[in-house]
């Protein structure tokens, strides 16, 4: 039968298309589970019992659309739980109080409208969280705050219309942030204030008109920062630091080529990505003008 469990084994893999109960039987000898591109529509509170040394639970792909609140007590070491692309619009609130070592969570491609704080309340080792390609709106203020072990967060391609003040708050271990193909229009001035360790933050695809003065002055460790398509016509950098040179997209933008944005860029010397694209918009005199050729120039009065 496709899909039975061998005695003893330490992994199970299962990608039968027509599955759809979650198999029983597995020995408690078993490290990790790949249940994928199933038809499985459910699980049973009972789903993972006997289980007690489980550390990675994959289950992309399949139907989901609920899952029941005591599914992860039965394996309280669990490191790992992949959830990509199921039809999940919501989480029992207290889904994850009893996976305390979760490292890795991957939520990505679900139809999740709102987070709630209390799935974030007992994750102090988690190192990477993907929230990609759902349906959320907002960030609650604080909701990530005890994810203090977080690296890596990823909100892109939501329907985030703006960042709350203080949405970012308690993650200083954050190095990489990203929020690409959302409908940001506009940022708090203290957006990125709460992430002081920022490395990698991506903006790119967003609606962003305006940034707020000094917006990235708190990011001291910034290597990374793609602001390209969206509506902005002045610019905001982080401090310059010793070390690399920042990597800057600003291509697909509307650039005012004016003294603020030129002077900017010859003081930052960032490496510009796709220069070709990174085009002044005003005044006439440089409209489409590469931003770089014209802020290199030494006849701009600047």
């Amino acid at each position: 039968a496709p899909c039975s469990p061998q005695p003893n084994a330490t992994r199970f893999v299962c990608t039968e298309p027509t599955l759809s109960t979650f198999p029983s039987g597995l020995p408690p000898t078993t490290l990790a589970v790949s249940v994928e591109f199933t038809a499985l529509t459910t699980l049973l509170p009972t789903a993972l019992a006997g289980l007690p040394h489980l550390q990675e639970l994959h289950l992309s792909s399949n139907r989901l659309a609920t899952l029941p609140a005591a599914l992860l007590r039965p394996v309280p070491t669990l490191r790992v739980l992949d959830l990509t692309n199921n039809l999940l619009a919501d989480l029992p609130a207290g889904i994850f109080a009893s996976a305390g070592h979760l490292q890795h969570l991957v939520l990505r491609g679900n139809r999740l409208r709102a987070l709630k704080p209390a799935w974030f309340q007992h994750l102090p080792q988690l190192r990477w969280l993907d929230l990609a390609a759902n349906a959320l709106e907002e960030v609650p203020p604080a909701v990530f705050r005890p994810l203090r072990s977080l690296r890596s967060l990823d909100l892109s391609r939501n329907r985030l219309a703006t960042l709350a003040p203080g949405a970012l708050a308690g993650l200083r271990a954050l190095e990489q942030l990203d929020l690409e193909g959302n409908q940001l229009g506009t940022l708090p001035p203290a957006a990125f204030a709460p992430a002081p360790a920022l490395r990698l933050l991506f903006l790119q695809d967003n609606e962003l008109r305006a940034l707020p003065a000094g917006i990235f002055m708190p990011l001291r460790h910034l290597r990374v920062l793609d602001l390209a398509r969206n509506r902005l016509r002045a610019l905001e950098l982080p401090p310059r630091t010793p070390g690399p040179a920042l990597d800057l997209d600003i291509s697909g933008n509307p650039w005012a080529c004016e003294c603020p944005l030129l002077a900017l860029l010859r003081r930052a010397a960032p490496r510009l990505a796709a220069a070709r694209d990174t085009l002044c918009a005003s005044p006439a005199r440089y409209r489409g003008q590469e931003v770089a050729a014209v802020s290199q120039a030494g006849d701009t009065g600047c």
